[in-house]
C-alpha cells in the first residue's frame, strides 16, 4: 500500500471521518455521505418530471409565475433529513449545505438544467439574526448548486428590511402576511433580464419563497424559479 494511504488511514484511526447524516464513520472513498444515506435518502425526484405535472408546483399556482419548483428531499421527522438540516442550521455544519447543493446541482445539469439559470440567490436572514448566527444556512445550499451549475451566486442580491417571527407555527395566510413586505433587491443590476433561481433550506407553504419571486419580478427578473433542500 502506497505510504500516502497508510498514513492516511492511521489518520483515520484517530479522527474518523463521518457522515453528514448518519454520523458513522466514513469508509475509504466516501466523501461527506456515506454509501448507505446516499442510497437511503428520501430523495423527490421531482425535478425528473415535467413542469406541469410537478406537484410542488401548485403552491405557487395562481399566485405569481414560477417557471420551476424544485426540492431534493423530502422532509421526515427524526430521520436522516431532520439531522442534516439541524446539522447546517444551528450547528454551523455548512459543509451540508455545499454537499447537498452540489450533488443536487449535478442532477440538474443531468436532467436539462445546466444552462437555465443566470443566477442563484439565497433567501436571506435580518442582519440582526445573521450577526446573532453568524451565517445564512441557504449560502451553501446556494453555492453547492452554482458550482454544480456553473453559475455565480450572490448572497446580497436580496436584502430582508425587517426581522420577522418564525413561521413555524403560522398558517398559510399567516405566514404570507409574516413576510409578504420584508425582502428588497438589494442589486437589481445582477437582477434584470435574467432567470433568477431562489433558494432556500425548506419548502413548506411557499410563502417565504413567493415574497421573495415577486421582489425580483418587480425588480425586472426576466423569470423565477425555487429550490430548496427539504420539503415538508
Amino acid at each position: 500500500m502506497p505510504l500516502p494511504a497508510v498514513f492516511a488511514d492511521f489518520v483515520s484511526l484517530l479522527f474518523p471521518r463521518v457522515c453528514l447524516a448518519c454520523q458513522e464513520p466514513l469508509a475509504r472513498g466516501e466523501d461527506d455521505l456515506c454509501t448507505d444515506c446516499r442510497a437511503q435518502l428520501p430523495y423527490t425526484d421531482y425535478h425528473r418530471l415535467p413542469p406541469a405535472d410537478n406537484p410542488l408546483a401548485r403552491r405557487f399556482w395562481g399566485k405569481l409565475p414560477v417557471t420551476h419548483v424544485l426540492g431534493y428531499l423530502t422532509f421526515q421527522k427524526h430521520g436522516r433529513v431532520q439531522h442534516l438540516l439541524h446539522e447546517l442550521k444551528y450547528r454551523n455544519q455548512q459543509q451540508v449545505g455545499r454537499v447537498l447543493g452540489r450533488h443536487f446541482g449535478q442532477e440538474l445539469a443531468e436532467t436539462g438544467y445546466l444552462d437555465t439559470f443566470a443566477l442563484v440567490v439565497p433567501v436571506p436572514l435580518h442582519p440582526r439574526k445573521l450577526a446573532r448566527r453568524g451565517y445564512n444556512q441557504a449560502d451553501s445550499f446556494a453555492e453547492g448548486l452554482a458550482t454544480a451549475l456553473g453559475c455565480p451566486w450572490h448572497p446580497e442580491a436580496l436584502r430582508r428590511t425587517a426581522a420577522t417571527e418564525s413561521q413555524t407555527r403560522k398558517n398559510r395566510l399567516q405566514r404570507w402576511q409574516n413576510v409578504a413586505t420584508v425582502f428588497e433587491a438589494a442589486r437589481p443590476d445582477l437582477i434584470e433580464g435574467q432567470h433568477v433561481l431562489v433558494v432556500d433550506d425548506v419548502l413548506t407553504t411557499g410563502a417565504t419563497l413567493e415574497a421573495c419571486c415577486a421582489v425580483l419580478l418587480a425588480a425586472g427578473a426576466r423569470e423565477v424559479s425555487v429550490a430548496t433542500i427539504a420539503v415538508a
